[in-house]
Protein backbone atom coordinates (compact mmCIF):
# COMPACT_ATOMS: atom_id res chain seq x y z
CA UNK A 1 0.00 0.00 0.00
CA UNK A 2 1.38 3.39 -0.93
CA UNK A 3 1.92 6.12 1.73
CA UNK A 4 0.14 9.25 1.35
CA UNK A 5 3.91 10.88 0.59
CA UNK A 6 4.26 8.36 -2.09
CA UNK A 7 1.43 9.16 -3.32
CA UNK A 8 1.70 13.04 -3.56
CA UNK A 9 5.47 12.21 -4.76
CA UNK A 10 3.56 10.67 -8.14
CA UNK A 11 0.99 13.17 -8.54
CA UNK A 12 4.25 15.70 -8.66
CA UNK A 13 5.95 13.26 -10.86
CA UNK A 14 2.83 13.07 -13.33
CA UNK A 15 2.62 16.75 -13.11
CA UNK A 16 5.95 17.19 -14.26
CA UNK A 17 8.92 19.83 -13.00
CA UNK A 18 11.15 22.46 -13.46
CA UNK A 19 14.80 22.16 -12.16
CA UNK A 20 16.55 25.04 -12.03
CA UNK A 21 20.14 25.03 -12.31
CA UNK A 22 23.09 27.72 -12.02
CA UNK A 23 24.07 30.13 -9.03
CA UNK A 24 23.36 30.01 -5.38
CA UNK A 25 23.99 33.38 -3.57
CA UNK A 26 23.50 34.13 0.30
CA UNK A 27 22.23 37.54 -0.66
CA UNK A 28 22.74 40.38 2.52
CA UNK A 29 20.75 43.53 1.23
CA UNK A 30 21.43 46.49 3.05
CA UNK A 31 18.82 49.69 2.82
CA UNK A 32 21.21 52.86 2.43
CA UNK A 33 19.87 56.58 3.84
CA UNK A 34 21.78 57.69 0.08
CA UNK A 35 24.85 56.71 -1.66
CA UNK A 36 27.78 58.20 -0.59
CA UNK A 37 31.00 59.52 -2.25
CA UNK A 38 34.29 57.68 -2.26
CA UNK A 39 35.26 58.49 2.08
CA UNK A 40 31.68 60.06 2.97
CA UNK A 41 29.52 58.12 5.46
CA UNK A 42 26.10 56.41 4.35
CA UNK A 43 23.61 54.87 7.17
CA UNK A 44 22.42 51.26 6.82
CA UNK A 45 18.41 52.07 7.14
CA UNK A 46 18.19 47.99 7.26
CA UNK A 47 19.36 44.90 6.63
CA UNK A 48 17.53 41.71 4.78
CA UNK A 49 19.20 38.29 4.20
CA UNK A 50 17.97 36.17 1.51
CA UNK A 51 19.04 33.15 -0.73
CA UNK A 52 19.85 34.94 -4.27
CA UNK A 53 21.18 34.52 -8.02
CA UNK A 54 19.47 32.92 -11.02
CA UNK A 55 18.47 29.67 -10.43
CA UNK A 56 17.87 30.01 -6.56
CA UNK A 57 15.29 33.10 -7.43
CA UNK A 58 13.63 31.33 -9.85
CA UNK A 59 13.44 28.27 -7.73
CA UNK A 60 12.24 30.09 -4.80
CA UNK A 61 9.31 32.30 -6.73
CA UNK A 62 7.86 28.93 -8.68
CA UNK A 63 7.53 27.48 -5.06
CA UNK A 64 5.83 30.69 -3.85
CA UNK A 65 4.15 30.84 -7.05
CA UNK A 66 2.17 27.47 -6.11
CA UNK A 67 3.86 25.67 -9.18
CA UNK A 68 1.83 22.64 -9.45
CA UNK A 69 4.91 20.15 -10.06
CA UNK A 70 8.34 19.24 -8.87
CA UNK A 71 11.48 21.58 -8.25
CA UNK A 72 14.90 21.57 -8.01
CA UNK A 73 18.13 22.97 -7.58
CA UNK A 74 21.20 21.70 -9.08
CA UNK A 75 24.85 24.08 -8.50
CA UNK A 76 27.68 23.91 -6.21
CA UNK A 77 27.65 25.79 -2.65
CA UNK A 78 30.30 25.65 0.54
CA UNK A 79 30.12 23.66 2.93
CA UNK A 80 29.98 26.33 5.33
CA UNK A 81 27.07 28.30 7.12
CA UNK A 82 25.57 29.96 3.99
CA UNK A 83 25.52 26.90 2.26
CA UNK A 84 23.18 25.93 5.21
CA UNK A 85 21.03 29.22 4.83
CA UNK A 86 20.60 28.26 0.97
CA UNK A 87 19.94 24.31 1.83
CA UNK A 88 17.04 25.52 4.22
CA UNK A 89 15.54 28.48 2.54
CA UNK A 90 15.08 26.00 -0.83
CA UNK A 91 13.81 22.86 1.85
CA UNK A 92 11.17 24.69 3.52
CA UNK A 93 10.19 25.54 0.55
CA UNK A 94 9.47 21.89 -0.83
CA UNK A 95 12.62 21.75 -3.35
CA UNK A 96 14.79 19.13 -3.77
CA UNK A 97 18.05 19.87 -3.18
CA UNK A 98 19.77 17.11 -4.05
CA UNK A 99 21.27 18.21 -7.16
CA UNK A 100 23.12 20.80 -5.09
CA UNK A 101 27.15 19.74 -4.30
CA UNK A 102 28.92 20.80 -1.51
CA UNK A 103 32.57 21.94 -1.71
CA UNK A 104 34.63 21.68 1.07
CA UNK A 105 37.59 23.84 -0.56
CA UNK A 106 35.23 27.17 -1.33
CA UNK A 107 33.01 29.39 0.57
CA UNK A 108 28.94 29.71 -0.57
CA UNK A 109 28.60 32.62 -2.72
CA UNK A 110 27.55 35.26 -1.65
CA UNK A 111 26.35 39.27 -2.41
CA UNK A 112 26.24 42.54 -0.57
CA UNK A 113 23.14 44.03 -2.45
CA UNK A 114 23.36 48.24 -1.76
CA UNK A 115 19.69 49.68 -2.10
CA UNK A 116 18.97 53.44 -2.01
CA UNK A 117 15.00 53.29 -2.41
CA UNK A 118 13.68 54.55 -5.70
CA UNK A 119 17.45 54.07 -7.42
CA UNK A 120 19.36 51.00 -9.05
CA UNK A 121 20.53 48.33 -6.61
CA UNK A 122 24.45 47.80 -6.77
CA UNK A 123 26.02 44.46 -5.88
CA UNK A 124 29.48 43.74 -4.52
CA UNK A 125 30.04 39.53 -4.98
CA UNK A 126 31.82 37.08 -4.56
CA UNK A 127 31.60 33.82 -6.67
CA UNK A 128 32.75 31.43 -4.47
CA UNK A 129 31.45 27.64 -4.84
CA UNK A 130 29.02 29.25 -8.28
CA UNK A 131 32.32 29.31 -9.81
CA UNK A 132 33.12 26.02 -9.71
CA UNK A 133 30.15 24.54 -11.45
CA UNK A 134 30.74 22.85 -14.65
CA UNK A 135 28.96 20.57 -16.71
CA UNK A 136 30.17 17.49 -15.52
CA UNK A 137 28.63 18.07 -11.90
CA UNK A 138 25.02 18.17 -13.10
CA UNK A 139 22.99 15.78 -14.75
CA UNK A 140 20.44 16.58 -16.90
CA UNK A 141 19.64 12.46 -17.05
CA UNK A 142 18.48 12.10 -13.62
CA UNK A 143 15.57 14.97 -13.69
CA UNK A 144 14.48 13.76 -16.79
CA UNK A 145 14.47 10.65 -15.74
CA UNK A 146 12.66 11.58 -13.17
CA UNK A 147 9.88 13.11 -14.61
CA UNK A 148 11.17 16.38 -14.70
CA UNK A 149 10.30 18.51 -17.96
CA UNK A 150 12.29 22.31 -18.20
CA UNK A 151 15.80 22.70 -17.82
CA UNK A 152 16.41 26.17 -16.51
CA UNK A 153 19.95 27.45 -16.46
CA UNK A 154 21.07 30.91 -15.13
CA UNK A 155 23.13 33.03 -14.74
CA UNK A 156 25.53 33.02 -18.08
CA UNK A 157 27.86 35.14 -17.95
CA UNK A 158 28.35 34.71 -13.80
CA UNK A 159 29.42 31.21 -14.07
CA UNK A 160 32.80 30.83 -15.37
CA UNK A 161 33.15 27.42 -15.46
CA UNK A 162 30.10 27.12 -18.03
CA UNK A 163 31.06 30.79 -20.20
CA UNK A 164 34.77 29.77 -20.94
CA UNK A 165 34.92 28.77 -24.69
CA UNK A 166 36.78 25.98 -25.63
CA UNK A 167 39.48 25.32 -28.53
CA UNK A 168 36.30 23.53 -30.13
CA UNK A 169 34.02 26.96 -29.83
CA UNK A 170 32.08 25.01 -27.19
CA UNK A 171 30.89 26.60 -23.55
CA UNK A 172 30.42 24.65 -20.46
CA UNK A 173 27.19 25.97 -20.98
CA UNK A 174 26.34 24.97 -24.16
CA UNK A 175 27.11 21.25 -23.71
CA UNK A 176 25.04 21.15 -20.30
CA UNK A 177 22.17 22.52 -22.68
CA UNK A 178 23.01 20.04 -25.51
CA UNK A 179 23.17 16.71 -22.66
CA UNK A 180 19.72 18.36 -21.54
CA UNK A 181 18.05 18.37 -24.51
CA UNK A 182 19.38 14.80 -25.09
CA UNK A 183 17.89 13.73 -22.47
CA UNK A 184 13.91 14.94 -23.43
CA UNK A 185 14.24 18.66 -21.27
CA UNK A 186 13.38 21.68 -22.70
CA UNK A 187 16.24 24.37 -22.19
CA UNK A 188 15.44 27.56 -20.75
CA UNK A 189 18.53 30.67 -20.25
CA UNK A 190 18.90 33.48 -18.37
CA UNK A 191 22.01 36.07 -18.68
CA UNK A 192 23.11 38.61 -16.12
CA UNK A 193 24.04 41.94 -16.93
CA UNK A 194 27.70 41.60 -17.48
CA UNK A 195 30.18 43.94 -18.98
CA UNK A 196 32.64 41.54 -20.49
CA UNK A 197 33.71 42.31 -23.50
CA UNK A 198 33.39 38.72 -24.98
CA UNK A 199 29.80 38.80 -23.77
CA UNK A 200 28.26 37.95 -27.03
CA UNK A 201 30.79 35.69 -28.25
CA UNK A 202 30.35 33.21 -24.95
CA UNK A 203 26.67 33.64 -24.54
CA UNK A 204 26.73 32.89 -28.29
CA UNK A 205 28.31 29.68 -27.67
CA UNK A 206 25.29 28.56 -25.85
CA UNK A 207 22.40 29.90 -28.01
CA UNK A 208 22.17 26.74 -30.54
CA UNK A 209 21.08 24.43 -27.15
CA UNK A 210 18.71 27.43 -26.15
CA UNK A 211 14.79 26.30 -26.76
CA UNK A 212 13.58 29.74 -24.43
CA UNK A 213 15.78 32.89 -24.02
CA UNK A 214 14.81 34.86 -21.06
CA UNK A 215 16.73 38.31 -20.64
CA UNK A 216 16.60 41.60 -20.34
CA UNK A 217 16.89 44.56 -22.63
CA UNK A 218 20.30 45.19 -21.64
CA UNK A 219 21.72 41.70 -22.21
CA UNK A 220 19.93 41.31 -25.26
CA UNK A 221 21.89 44.62 -26.71
CA UNK A 222 25.10 43.04 -25.65
CA UNK A 223 24.24 39.93 -26.97
CA UNK A 224 23.58 40.97 -30.41
CA UNK A 225 25.73 44.50 -30.81
CA UNK A 226 22.61 46.27 -30.79
CA UNK A 227 22.17 49.64 -28.93
CA UNK A 228 18.74 49.23 -27.47
CA UNK A 229 18.37 52.32 -25.52
CA UNK A 230 18.82 56.17 -26.71
CA UNK A 231 21.57 58.72 -24.71
CA UNK A 232 18.92 60.12 -22.32
CA UNK A 233 17.57 56.02 -21.61
CA UNK A 234 14.78 56.18 -24.03
CA UNK A 235 13.76 52.38 -25.04
CA UNK A 236 14.63 51.69 -28.98
CA UNK A 237 11.49 49.50 -29.79
CA UNK A 238 13.23 48.61 -33.39
CA UNK A 239 16.21 48.16 -31.58
CA UNK A 240 14.43 45.66 -29.51
CA UNK A 241 13.10 43.83 -32.88
CA UNK A 242 16.23 43.88 -34.70
CA UNK A 243 18.04 42.20 -31.58
CA UNK A 244 14.87 39.40 -31.09
CA UNK A 245 15.61 38.18 -35.02
CA UNK A 246 19.21 38.40 -34.62
CA UNK A 247 18.74 35.99 -31.65
CA UNK A 248 16.39 33.57 -33.52
CA UNK A 249 18.98 33.70 -36.09
CA UNK A 250 21.78 33.01 -33.48
CA UNK A 251 20.26 29.33 -32.83
CA UNK A 252 17.02 30.13 -30.39
CA UNK A 253 14.52 27.40 -30.95
CA UNK A 254 11.49 28.01 -29.77
CA UNK A 255 11.38 31.60 -27.90
CA UNK A 256 13.27 34.69 -27.25
CA UNK A 257 11.61 36.74 -24.68
CA UNK A 258 13.12 40.25 -23.53
CA UNK A 259 11.68 41.87 -21.12
CA UNK A 260 12.16 46.03 -19.67
CA UNK A 261 10.88 47.52 -16.97
CA UNK A 262 8.21 49.60 -19.94
CA UNK A 263 7.51 46.17 -22.56
CA UNK A 264 8.15 42.76 -23.27
CA UNK A 265 8.72 41.11 -26.77
CA UNK A 266 8.22 37.43 -27.37
CA UNK A 267 9.59 36.14 -30.64
CA UNK A 268 9.27 32.63 -32.08
CA UNK A 269 10.33 31.71 -35.80
CA UNK A 270 8.14 32.29 -38.61
CA UNK A 271 5.50 34.14 -36.49
CA UNK A 272 4.93 37.89 -35.38
CA UNK A 273 6.12 39.18 -32.61
CA UNK A 274 4.37 39.61 -29.47
CA UNK A 275 4.36 42.49 -27.46
CA UNK A 276 3.23 42.85 -24.14
CA UNK A 277 3.32 46.23 -21.87
CA UNK A 278 3.35 46.39 -18.14
CA UNK A 279 1.58 48.71 -15.76
CA UNK A 280 3.45 51.60 -14.33
CA UNK A 281 4.51 51.31 -10.42
CA UNK A 282 5.00 54.16 -8.20
CA UNK A 283 8.24 54.99 -7.36
CA UNK A 284 6.92 55.31 -3.62
CA UNK A 285 5.40 51.33 -4.19
CA UNK A 286 9.05 50.35 -4.83
CA UNK A 287 10.87 48.62 -1.66
CA UNK A 288 13.75 47.34 -4.15
CA UNK A 289 14.29 46.14 -7.65
CA UNK A 290 16.32 43.11 -6.77
CA UNK A 291 15.32 40.08 -8.25
CA UNK A 292 12.38 41.00 -10.44
CA UNK A 293 13.57 39.89 -13.35
CA UNK A 294 14.32 36.42 -12.20
CA UNK A 295 10.30 36.83 -11.06
CA UNK A 296 9.61 37.56 -14.16
CA UNK A 297 11.55 34.96 -15.48
CA UNK A 298 9.90 32.38 -12.63
CA UNK A 299 6.42 33.03 -14.59
CA UNK A 300 7.44 32.63 -17.98
CA UNK A 301 8.69 29.31 -17.22
CA UNK A 302 5.03 28.50 -15.17
CA UNK A 303 3.36 29.73 -17.94
CA UNK A 304 5.52 27.44 -20.76
CA UNK A 305 5.30 24.41 -18.43
CA UNK A 306 1.73 24.46 -18.33
CA UNK A 307 1.10 25.30 -22.11
CA UNK A 308 -0.39 28.45 -21.41
CA UNK A 309 -0.67 31.41 -24.08
CA UNK A 310 1.90 33.43 -24.74
CA UNK A 311 -0.05 36.53 -24.24
CA UNK A 312 -1.14 35.46 -20.97
CA UNK A 313 2.22 34.33 -20.22
CA UNK A 314 3.73 37.70 -20.65
CA UNK A 315 0.50 39.24 -18.97
CA UNK A 316 1.41 37.47 -15.67
CA UNK A 317 5.49 37.37 -15.72
CA UNK A 318 4.85 41.77 -16.11
CA UNK A 319 2.60 41.05 -12.61
CA UNK A 320 5.69 39.10 -11.01
CA UNK A 321 7.73 41.46 -11.42
CA UNK A 322 5.78 44.37 -9.97
CA UNK A 323 4.85 42.39 -6.92
CA UNK A 324 8.95 41.83 -6.52
CA UNK A 325 9.23 45.74 -6.61
CA UNK A 326 7.19 45.60 -3.21
CA UNK A 327 9.75 43.07 -1.45
CA UNK A 328 13.22 43.96 -0.19
CA UNK A 329 14.80 40.89 -0.90
CA UNK A 330 14.54 38.99 -4.22
CA UNK A 331 11.57 36.68 -3.15
CA UNK A 332 9.66 37.75 -0.41
CA UNK A 333 7.26 39.85 -2.52
CA UNK A 334 6.14 37.06 -4.85
CA UNK A 335 2.21 35.94 -4.15
CA UNK A 336 0.35 32.97 -4.86
CA UNK A 337 -0.12 32.82 -8.75
CA UNK A 338 -3.78 33.11 -8.39
CA UNK A 339 -2.91 36.65 -7.32
CA UNK A 340 -1.14 37.49 -10.18
CA UNK A 341 -4.10 35.94 -12.35
CA UNK A 342 -6.25 38.63 -10.44
CA UNK A 343 -3.70 41.29 -11.14
CA UNK A 344 -3.78 40.50 -14.78
CA UNK A 345 -7.58 40.60 -15.76
CA UNK A 346 -7.64 43.68 -17.19
CA UNK A 347 -4.30 43.77 -18.76
CA UNK A 348 -4.58 43.24 -22.88
CA UNK A 349 -1.52 42.58 -24.83
CA UNK A 350 -0.84 44.39 -28.12
CA UNK A 351 0.70 42.33 -31.33
CA UNK A 352 2.75 43.53 -33.58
Amino acid sequence: MRTGEEVRDGEKKDKGGIVCAGNFIVDRVHTLSYWPEQGNLAHILHQDVGVGGGAANVVTDLASLGFPGKLAAAGCIGADIDGEIVKTRLQSAGIDVSGLRERPDRATAHTHVMNVPGQNRTFFYHGGANDAVTDTLISPATFANAGYRLFYLGYLMLLPGLDGIDVDGRSGASRLLEAARNAGLTTCVDFVSSEDPEFAAKVGAALPYCDYLIINEIEAGRATGVTVRGTAGELNQAALLAAGERLLAAGVAKGAIIHAPEICFWFASGAKPIISRSRPVEPADIVSTVGAGDAFCAAVLYGLHEDWPVERICAVAHAAAARCLGGATATDGIPDMAALLEDVKEMQPVCA
